[in-house]
């Protein structure tokens, strides 16, 4: 599997409230509305708990930078279904809507991605 990792911080003017509430209820529908165009096999997204005893101990005990607001993670079966999702004319216009919503949340100058291969070392169902 081909995964893409989002490490995703906010817009300055939105509250992590507001960026959780607009990726949840407004993106997500409209990365599911796409993900068959994309050739998209699982889309998860991982939100960044608002607790801050729990994210300050944590920083403390690591020496952590900044944290993100949350995590977004895409699967495609291989390389190759990765790159047919944007070889039409449908893919490119589809990949434009997700870009173009996502700038109305996610400040993209200090949000990393990578694409990764993934490689299950501990998963249910799979022996031990």
């Amino acid at each position: 599997m081909i995964k893409l990792v989002f490490c995703l911080r906010r817009l300055p003017s939105l509250s992590l409230a507001e960026f959780q509430d607009y990726w949840l209820n407004n993106h997500a529908p409209l990365v599911r509305s796409h993900a068959g165009t994309l050739n998209i096999r699982r889309y998860v997204q991982t939100h960044t708990t608002a607790d801050p005893a729990l994210q300050g101990a944590l920083a403390a005990s690591r020496g952590a930078p900044d944290g993100f607001d949350g995590v977004a993670e895409l699967w495609w079966e291989s390389r190759e279904e990765m790159a047919a999702g944007t070889a039409t004319p449908e893919g490119r216009e589809a990949a434009r809507a997700l870009l173009e919503d996502e700038r109305r949340f996610i400040d993209h100058s200090r949000s990393p991605l990578w694409i990764s291969e993934e490689h299950p070392i501990v998963e249910a169902g799979r022996g031990a």
